[in-house]
């Protein structure tokens, strides 16, 4: 049996502020943006090519606003992933490189934080040689 990781909820404190810089500015697709009630609102966004999905919102999890660390995306070309990052306006560190792959690194406006990740060919660095 398969087990795919489907969601994650993302805490924040403003869902149009965050829902625009995952959106415009990261370049997430956003496929749901629903009020269920006045104490709930979902919101999904998916990062283009991902099958995995975030959750921003109001009332989806208790956990403190820019809380999340260590979220990680991986993209086949680090450089195009920062110049885009850049371009569109996110603060994105400059690539940095280790011997199991080359990071960028940038955070939400709530300081949620992320890594974006090249990783190196099987062979190529770190412990599986």
């Amino acid at each position: 049996m398969d087990w795919k990781l489907e969601l994650v909820a993302i805490p924040v404190s403003d869902v149009d502020r965050a829902k625009a810089f995952y959106v415009d500015r990261v370049g997430f697709v956003a496929d749901h943006d629903h009020a269920v009630s006045e104490e709930v609102r979902f919101v999904q966004l998916t990062p283009r090519g991902s099958a995995c999905s975030i959750t921003i919102g109001k009332g989806v999890t208790d956990a403190e606003p820019g809380s999340v660390q260590g979220m990680q995306m991986v993209v086949a070309d680090i450089e195009a992933a920062h110049a885009e990052l850049a371009e569109r306006g996110v603060d994105v560190s400059d690539v940095q490189d280790f011997p199991w792959g080359s990071f960028v690194f940038f955070a939400d406006p709530d300081g949620n934080e992320w890594a974006v990740q090249q990783i190196q060919p099987r062979g190529q660095g770190g412990d599986g040689e």
